[in-house]
């Protein structure tokens, strides 16, 4: 695996700031992938973007090419008026939709057509819609790096959703993602994934035969170090992007059905949710409950996960992984998640973490977690050892490194 490749990396947007699960394991990636193979970023430019992401680019990239793009903001009339013309007006679902640009699709086959790249990396099912538009398959090889099994992500959404309206919404969203990612899976020369679990679903879904393997979740051991420092009695954290639904959904029902549990047993019991953007859903939660406090934006996650005595991760939808628990892994704060919070991670309940599905096994775990400080300080140990001997980012990237390969060999012989 010695011969570089020149890769076109097709992404949403520039990955600084690093906020993100998904730009954090692309940063990273990206970082150990350019060390031996030329790589282009050819990605959407959202408006308002500062213009400080243009040079930070040159951290994982080569070289950049930007599509000016906006997105309508979420609740505004024109939101409402987007949502409505997809669903009467195309059968793509509205989290593909509204990344469509001539400009972009344009791009991309300008690229494909050059004869300059030896592998395209269509990273997440977004960049698809461009790409694969129309039903071209390119003429370069494409690895499609799946992050989240997409559809399952809306399957969940819907089978958690109240409301008839809303329910009937959520149903047509799923199905419009299932036929999308089916197609823009077959479409692809091969598909990764960032579990095992994910490949398989994949697998049994859309019946794939193009399915070249898993890139494991990593994390930056350098970065995240053990904390001793004490942390503060009773307090728990929750990080993550609060403008992502499931982490909203989850943070919601925390604290609807969780949170008063824990409350009855520890009275002085605290609660900080860490994480960019967080909407009125969110930011009522602290303002019904003062021992509840909401951040946003932190320049640093590190001081949170240092102070905290617990880290909760109680998600009821997602897909993919969750990178967040590997960094507060790395630094020895205890987690308690549901099943679908650590859903393809290598790791075992009463050992590297605590699962538990219902408000009052959640609540349980989390009151064991608090009355020994022996079980935190193992939970603690154990969790980290298992991120430092296997999952640093040089060792994850030459996982992906391989499909890289795999991949343009694959369309030579085809």
């Amino acid at each position: 695996m010695s011969d570089s490749l020149r890769i076109l990396w097709l992404k949403t947007g520039p990955l600084h700031p690093v906020d993100t699960g998904g730009k954090i394991r692309t940063y990273n990636m990206l970082r150990e992938l350019r060390k031996r193979n030329p790589l282009t970023y050819l990605s959407l430019w959202p408006a308002g973007t500062p213009e400080s992401a243009r040079k930070d680019a040159l951290e994982y990239s080569d070289t950049q090419t930007w599509i000016p793009w906006s997105e309508t903001r979420k609740g505004s009339p024109g939101f409402f008026a987007e949502l409505a013309a997809n669903y009467f007006l195309t059968d793509l679902p509205y989290a593909l939709h509204k990344y469509r640009s001539a400009a972009w699709a344009q791009a991309m086959a300008e690229a494909d057509a050059s004869g300059k790249f030896d592998l395209i990396v269509c990273d997440f099912l977004t960049p698809g819609v461009a790409l694969f538009t129309e039903g071209r398959r390119p003429r370069t090889p494409v690895l499609l790096f799946q992050h989240n099994v997409e559809s399952l992500i809306w399957q969940r959404h819907f089978e958690t959703a109240q409301g008839a309206v809303k329910r009937f919404y959520l149903r047509d969203q799923w199905q419009r993602t299932v036929r999308q990612e089916s197609l823009y899976c077959s479409l692809a020369d091969k598909v990764c994934t960032v579990s095992e679990e994910d490949a398989r679903m994949l697998r049994d879904q859309f019946k794939l035969d193009n399915l070249v393997g898993a890139v494991p979740t990593g994390v930056n051991l350098d970065f995240f170090q053990f904390s001793t420092m004490p942390r503060t009695s009773h307090s728990l954290v929750f990080l993550g992007s609060m403008d992502w639904m499931p982490n909203i959904d989850g943070c919601r029902w925390f604290a609807d059905e969780i949170w008063s549990l824990v409350k009855q047993k520890f009275p002085d019991a605290t609660l900080t949710i860490v994480g960019r953007k967080p909407g009125p859903k969110i930011q009522e939660l602290a303002a019904r409950d003062a021992s509840i406090r909401v951040t946003g934006t932190v320049d640093d996650v590190r001081p949170h996960l240092a102070a905290g005595e617990v880290m909760v991760v109680p998600l009821r939808v997602g897909g993919g992984t969750r990178i967040k628990i590997f960094e507060a892994m790395a630094t020895g704060i205890p987690c308690v998640s549901t099943r679908i919070g650590a859903e393809g991670l290598p790791v075992n309940h009463g050992e590297h973490i605590a699962l538990a599905d219902t408000p009052a096994d959640f609540a349980r775990e989390i009151s064991s977690l608090f009355e020994s400080a022996d079980r935190r300080r193992a939970f603690g140990q154990n969790a980290r050892d298992l991120v430092e001997k296997n999952f640093g980012w040089a060792s994850i990237n030459a996982v992906f490194e391989r499909y890289c390969h795999a991949t343009v060999a694959a369309k030579r012989r085809s």
